[in-house]
């Protein structure tokens, strides 16, 4: 798959292809259809597939201080579309002067001088433009005066739970709630935390449990605090792990932290960029009174996580 950042990334003489436009945070089952869906009509016209997305987040450039949590990193984004099939990833940077590029501006300067865009696939409830001003019919009509078709994509629903239709907004909650097998059903797979193994206070080896600490960059979103079972993710390799997430009340910390003990391996992670896909939660944050204490629930947290995991 290509990779471009910037409209003037796009490699000169580029021809006709199919586009599909949005943040993709996530990338989610609802995503994946838009996705496939502009992968099919791209395969069909016998196009390059493009899609569109943004960087930073635009409710950050449009109210500033109001980031969602950001649930996959711009890298990972762009690894899970290019496993759908994908041509062709284009970031735009979000600015401040992009934003006020009226419907109509965004769709000439965008879909027709730099992608000679042939159709565009989007969900119904897209909108585009300064102020959201653009709409699916709007966006139709521009079609029409600059040639390319519009396919408005109904998102799915997951009627198991009371036909909730899967968003970055609904997966968010999910997360923050701690419930990360309703946010894996949505997405389609585990809910990964990724970042830099650090150097912590080393709590954990002390007590017989060393722990990678993982800082992630801002806006990621992090699960409820407590315990989970999951994988360790460096590179190829998916190892078993307990994960702990909160602020060590039991040392009276402050800071919210991600740490992971991986089961069975006794390696210096230091450095690496790391990731944890969080598969359940297995409790939530406590205190203990005494050192003891918690040495016997993180043992009973490992001997979970290893019944979950079947290790």
């Amino acid at each position: 798959m290509q990779r471009w950042r910037g409209l003037d990334g796009v490699p000169a003489g580029w021809g006709r292809s199919v586009v599909t436009v949005g943040v993709f945070d996530g990338v989610h089952r609802g995503h994946q259809q838009l996705i496939a869906a502009a992968v099919a009509e791209a395969e069909a016209r016998g196009l390059p597939s493009v899609l569109i997305t943004f960087d930073p987040h635009p409710a950050e450039v449009i109210r500033p201080g109001s980031h969602p949590p950001r649930l996959t990193s711009l890298r990972r984004r762009a690894d899970l579309v290019a496993e759908l099939g994908v041509d062709a990833l284009l970031v735009l940077p979000f600015t401040p002067e992009f934003a006020r590029l009226s419907p109509a501006e965004f769709a000439h300067e965008v879909l027709v001088e730099r992608l000679h865009t042939a159709a565009v696939v989007v969900g119904r409830n897209f909108t585009f433009g300064h102020r959201a001003a653009g709409t699916v019919p709007v966006l139709t009509e521009l079609g029409a005066r600059f040639g390319f078709a519009v396919d408005g994509v109904e998102l799915i629903t997951d009627n198991a739970r009371d036909h909730v239709t899967f968003s970055s907004t609904y997966v968010r909650a999910c997360i923050d709630a701690g419930d990360v097998e309703a946010a894996a059903a949505a997405l389609g797979r585990t809910h990964r935390v990724e970042g830099v193994v650090v150097h912590g206070y080393r709590r954990g080896r002390q007590l017989g449990f060393p722990t990678a600490n993982i800082a992630s960059p801002p806006y990621t979103a992090l699960p409820a605090d407590g315990v989970y079972a999951g994988r360790f993710v460096i590179g190829s390799r998916l190892l078993p792990a307990a994960v702990s997430v909160g602020s060590n009340p039991t040392f009276s910390g402050t800071m919210r932290t991600v740490e992971a003990y991986v089961l069975d391996v006794d390696e210096d992670f230091y450095g690496h960029e790391v990731g944890v896909d969080l598969i359940t939660r297995l409790r939530g944050q406590e205190r203990y009174d005494d050192l003891d204490a918690l040495v016997a629930a993180i043992g009973d947290d490992v001997a979970r996580t290893r019944a979950v995991l079947g290790v």
